[in-house]
């Protein structure tokens, strides 16, 4: 017997007929929802303010610091270095916080059927895990028609031999003699695409329980201007070493939060090839993926440019393998660097379209600058406190550690929050986020400087590391 079926045979005390009852409750319910529904708008001007407020704050504080620096490279110069140290990195904090707080992500409300969805895999020289990929979307429980293309790109390993030991009447594999780069992979998959939603996953990638059926029912619940929806990617070898142990906390903490805030102001920067939906004839009408480093955020940005939105899904999950090693790791924030330089010389227009992602494109100007900064000058002033000079870490550096800690706890907070919701559990890993919180800048920041440089000299590109 139902539940319900007590409520059902007997009427309430005003008359109403309780047969309908969940129909009446879900209808009231989504009246109080619109009730309590703060729009988005407001939420962004909120955070603005509280950011704008906490930068005013700090570069008052900052007066004293900024005067005694002047004496020694003058009044801009301690500006600039001041500013690229402290003020703005605090007001995306706080603007990083505001904007955490304010966001209510809402429930998927898709209950209509299921659209096709072509799943495009490039690999090259993934014999290790290719195998484990595919079996991770057998294991799906997507209730639409699936098409999955796997492009081996000119692969140097066994990834063909492996690929022939499998059959499922989904997949096709597209069998590319010459290596010609990830784009070019996925290009070729595009030109056979057979379904209106087209998701990208890589070759050492595992999609976790309902990955694909949240990421497709997130898109099919947004706002009908969106056109991409990245999906949630964590680390599947955060036990290797110190190394890894330490990018689980910048994907689990930082990566996901920006996205989850972009989503919120409609505007993701950044549909990572790794595991991301898009509309078929969008990626389409942009001519699919550029030919350069960086071109997920390439194909992001152009897909923002015609107006879209782009959102993000955190609950639909895939693993996948960072570098091991310090130098895997520096090779791959180069690439990721460059591909910003790319998006901007292709897409810099973004900077001057008015909506509230715009502020995000803003952003990633300035890191170019915050990270030149923190390299050239917060690194050796960190060098100089050791021996008591404190021209630029000093004591009022330590005005930034509140603020650090209640990002990281409120990062934890959701993320841990959505990881219950999923029936998972964060394992422990002190170690890792120690480092993760006091040192992981002495390596990243000077590592995307060197990115920078690369592209802004034009050195020879390749596909490296994801």
């Amino acid at each position: 017997m139902s539940p319900l079926a007590p409520l059902q045979s007997a009427p309430d005390t005003d008359g109403l007929n309780l047969s309908a009852a969940p129909a009446v409750i879900a209808v009231a319910d989504r009246q109080r929802r619109r009730r309590r529904y703060t729009p988005v708008r407001v939420k962004f001007l909120v955070t603005l303010l509280i950011s704008f407020g906490w930068a005013g704050l700090s570069l008052y504080l900052a007066t004293p610091w900024i005067r005694e620096l002047g004496h020694l490279i003058g009044t801009a110069g301690a500006h600039l270095v001041i500013w690229g140290v402290a003020i703005l990195p605090g007001f995306m904090n706080a603007f990083l916080v505001a904007g955490l707080l304010v966001d209510r992500r809402p429930a998927r409300t898709w209950t209509g059927p299921f659209p096709g969805i072509t799943i495009l895999v490039a690999a090259y020289n993934e014999e290790a895990s290719i195998l484990g990929t595919l079996d991770s979307i057998a294991r799906q429980d997507y209730p639409g028609p699936m098409q999955v293309l796997v492009i081996n790109d000119g692969s140097r390993d066994a990834t063909m031999a492996r690929l022939g030991t499998v059959s499922y009447p989904w997949l096709t594999v597209i069998d590319l003699k010459q290596n010609a780069g990830k784009a070019n992979a996925l290009n070729q998959g595009l030109k056979q695409a057979q379904h209106p939603l087209t998701i990208t996953l890589d070759g050492d990638s595992y999609l976790y329980k309902g990955a694909l059926r949240h990421l497709v029912g997130r898109f099919l619940s947004d706002p009908p201007n969106t056109a991409a929806v990245a999906g949630s990617v964590l680390l599947r070898n955060s036990r290797t070493n110190l190394v890894t142990k330490i990018q689980e906390w910048d994907y689990f903490h930082g990566i996901a939060a920006i996205k989850r805030l972009q989503s919120l102001f409609q505007g993701t920067l950044v549909a990572q090839g790794a595991f991301s939906l898009y509309r078929t004839d969008v990626l389409r009408e942009v001519n699919g993926w550029p030919e350069c480093v960086g071109e997920d955020i390439v194909l992001t940005w152009a897909i923002l440019k015609l107006g879209h939105r782009v959102g993000y899904c955190e609950d639909a999950i895939t693993f996948t393998n960072a570098p091991t090693t310090f130098g895997q790791f520096i090779r791959q924030r180069q690439r990721w660097s460059r591909g910003l330089i790319e998006a901007f010389k292709t897409h810099g227009s973004l900077l001057f379209k008015p909506r509230m992602s715009t502020v995000f494109v803003w952003w990633n100007l300035l890191f170019p600058y915050m990270d030149v900064a923190y390299t050239l000058f917060f690194i050796p002033g960190i060098v100089l406190a050791l021996f008591g000079v404190y021209w630029i870490a000093g004591p009022m550096t330590l005005l930034v550690l509140p603020m650090a800690f209640v990002v990281n706890y409120l990062m934890f907070y959701i993320q841990s929050h959505m990881f219950r919701a999923q029936g998972l559990k964060v394992r422990r890993n002190p170690l890792g986020f120690l480092v993760y919180a006091l040192f992981y800048g002495l390596v990243l920041q000077p590592g995307c400087v060197l990115g920078y440089l690369a592209e802004m000299l034009n050195l020879r590109k390749h596909w490296g590391t994801k």
